[in-house]
């Protein structure tokens, strides 16, 4: 079924979840933003692109290979957080999860007479203030326009667009209790560990971009 398109982006997430076990807690000084993004390209029943990008505010802490389906780390302090047995691991359940994603998609695509090529996005993540308080989001794209959102504090999915597409990928994944719950869980319960843990990997890196930013709002003359 189409709605199973979100599914890669909780993956990622537990992906970064799984990172995140092995580390230490860090004080929160600010307001921190995990975003979760995936991008799938169906062009046809049987080609599709599919990339998927993880973020700590502006920072790109890793992507998926849209070719292998493999993690590939773009900071030097994320891959040291599992055991690389663990990390095959990951990538072996992306890689057996994304060809069923594929093959529901386009089976509910062909239900309602998706014309191809279209577009599937989601963001997800969640945003952590200074006093540990947090706000989790979870968005689904279609063709590069808003399609749904999920609702955190009542689990439900609401619709961007009413269309017939809409109402059916909505229904469906109401109906997913399971894939709701674990979003729910996992964006809004475990949102503020993950960012301290983030942060204690990551502060460095946060501290040069903290820095940077600064400098550019300090001079006003310099190129966006």
């Amino acid at each position: 079924m189409q709605p199973r398109r979100c599914c890669l982006l909780l993956h990622l997430h537990l992906l970064l979840y799984l990172l995140l076990l092995s580390g230490t807690q860090a004080d929160l000084e600010g307001t921190f933003t995990i975003r979760l993004l995936q991008t799938s390209i169906f062009q046809n029943t049987s080609f599709v692109d599919t990339e998927g990008l993880g973020l700590l505010e502006d920072i790109e802490l890793g992507s998926l290979d849209k070719h292998t389906w493999t993690i590939r780390f773009y900071q030097p302090w994320v891959r040291p957080a599992l055991p690389r047995g663990d990390w095959d691991t990951i990538e072996n359940m992306i890689k057996i999860y994304l060809q069923k994603f594929n093959h529901l998609i386009n089976k509910g695509a062909m239900q309602k007479d998706v014309p191809y090529p279209f577009v599937a996005q989601c963001m997800a993540g969640c945003e952590v203030y200074p006093n540990r308080t947090s706000r989790a989001f979870a968005y689904v794209g279609y063709n590069g326009q808003d399609f749904l959102s999920f609702n955190m504090d009542n689990a439900t999915w609401l619709l961007s667009q009413d269309t017939n597409l809409s109402q059916y990928v909505q229904a469906v994944l109401q109906n997913y209790t399971a894939f709701s719950e674990l979003v729910e869980v996992l964006f809004n319960d475990t949102c503020v560990d993950d960012i301290e843990m983030l942060l204690h990997y990551g502060k460095a890196a946060l501290e040069r971009q903290e820095s940077t930013n600064r400098w550019r709002n300090q001079s006003p003359g310099t190129p966006s």
